[in-house]
């Protein structure tokens, strides 16, 4: 399945787990929860890692561990709620990640210029078939009056 990284389309490498499945081996996303919970113990696992986070998370739980997170993912379940864009600028801004920032799940394709603005880098929408729309609007706008992460 083909995703948005770096306002390209590339195949996607990584696999969500669920906190009851088993973790197998290649490159996962686990949930907070999962990550507090098994934190030092995911170093052993084969492939790389990174976490997914929704938006009632609390991400201040998940910074001792950025170091080691290649991906983060933030997953929207429904469009209305904006909590994840802040936590987006959070991360890249006050707590400096550097890696992979997808946002994943139920959003629009307009949105996600806005959250390029905030440092989201990749986007993986449940609607594949609005991936074309979303890497056209990531161009929409030449002219910006805000600064932004990138």
């Amino acid at each position: 399945m083909q995703i948005i990284k770096d306002k390209q389309l590339i195949e996607n490498t990584w696999t969500y787990h669920a906190d009851d499945s088993e973790l197998g081996n290649g490159n996962i996303t686990i949930s907070v929860a999962r990550l507090k919970q098994q934190g030092s113990g995911l170093t052993q696992h084969n492939g790389r890692l990174g976490v997914r986070i929704e938006p009632d998370d609390d991400i201040t739980g998940v910074v001792e561990y950025l170091p080691a997170l290649s991906l983060i993912e933030l997953y929207f379940p429904q469009m209305a709620d904006g909590r994840l864009f802040s936590y987006a600028w959070l991360l890249r801004n006050r707590h400096g990640y550097t890696g992979e920032l997808r946002a994943t799940g139920n959003f629009l394709p307009d949105q996600a210029f806005y959250l390029s603005r905030v440092g989201v880098n990749a986007f993986n929408p449940d609607n594949i078939a609005s991936l074309p729309a979303m890497l056209t609007g990531l161009n929409d706008f030449s002219v910006k009056y805000q600064p932004s992460v990138y």
